[in-house]
């Protein structure tokens, strides 16, 4: 049931992909029918166009009961932006017809607009961040106060040119993103006999913008910017579209994609009982081992699906 339900969202996402290219008048009704998610349809008579919201709601999750749940495991991932199947999380456009926002974007923009408010310092959510704080988190604003100081000894008053061509700004954007991070749960569900996982946060993966370019000792190193408790951001990310290579008008949102776990991972901490779960903690200097632990993990995981119908 839940693959015909899915079809029947991605083969309406199509038909408003189309719909919204089809019936545009110019380039700039084009991209604000975009932008705002609408599409013109005639109306009932067949006389008048009228717009028509286009915007996605995701199908929500059921409600799983304590004792449905026979075995539970959170995982902790890092996916790989560099690695092919995980490129469809970058940004794609030709301009006009495709214009895809990256996850990166499509989080950020969410966070801007006040439509993701779930933001937090640490992947277990006790510290949370306001809007403020997490967006401010994506750039520094600098002053050259050697170049302003010359000014002033010249004998010139600064004029707001000169201020202007001493500020600069460091921005955090797509080109800075490399690896995202996600935590999530898997469990064995008695009601359906199966294996599911649940996506719970989410981090982007990206440098410091108040050490960046500083040459400061690991002042490029990426960091999680911020974590969102995923389910918050579900809303936003339904809206957003993945690039289809093979068909424009066939694309499917964010959220499918997660869900599915349609990306490549390395698992780099699981609740294992191994002091803080981090693999690199247990296992230092050997990345070899590492990668080895994390495989492990992955195949325990598959394996109680497994053990679960042995008799």
């Amino acid at each position: 049931m839940k693959y015909i339900i899915f079809t029947l969202s991605l083969l309406l996402s199509v038909h408003a992909t189309a719909q919204n290219v089809l019936n545009a008048k110019s380039p700039e009704e084009l991209r604000k029918m975009q932008k705002e998610k609408y599409d013109m349809k005639l109306d009932s008579m067949g006389e008048n166009f009228v717009k028509v919201s286009t915007k996605n709601k995701p199908l929500p999750y059921g409600f799983i009961e304590d004792k449905d749940v026979l075995w539970s495991k959170v995982t902790w991932e890092v996916i790989d932006l560099n690695e092919r199947l995980n490129q469809v999380y970058y940004h794609t456009s030709d301009g006009l017809v495709s214009s895809n926002n990256s996850l990166f974007e499509a989080l950020r923009d969410g966070i801007k607009e006040g439509k993701i408010t779930e933001v937090y310092d640490d992947e277990f959510f006790k510290i949370k961040l306001s809007s403020a704080d997490a967006i401010g988190r994506l750039a520094d604003i600098r002053f050259d106060e050697d170049g302003m100081a010359e000014i002033v000894n010249s004998g010139k008053v600064p004029d707001e040119n000169d201020i202007k061509a001493m500020t600069d700004t460091v921005q955090i954007n797509n080109d800075k993103i490399r690896m995202v991070m996600i935590k999530g749960l898997w469990y064995l569900d008695k009601r359906l006999g199966e294996m599911k996982y649940r996506l719970l946060g989410i981090a982007m993966l990206g440098p410091d913008a108040k050490t960046l370019g500083k040459g400061i000792a690991g002042g490029d190193e990426l960091l999680p910017l911020f974590w969102i408790w995923y389910d918050n951001a579900r809303d936003q990310l339904t809206n957003y579209n993945v690039f289809n290579p093979d068909n424009n008008s066939s694309p499917i949102t964010y959220d499918d994609l997660l869900n599915a776990r349609r990306f490549s991972s390395i698992i780099y901490r699981s609740d294992s009982g191994f002091a803080d779960g981090d693999i690199k903690n247990y296992l230092p200097k050997d990345a070899k081992a590492q990668l080895e632990e994390s495989n492990r993990i992955k195949k325990s995981i598959l394996e109680h699906e497994n053990e679960m119908w042995n008799y």
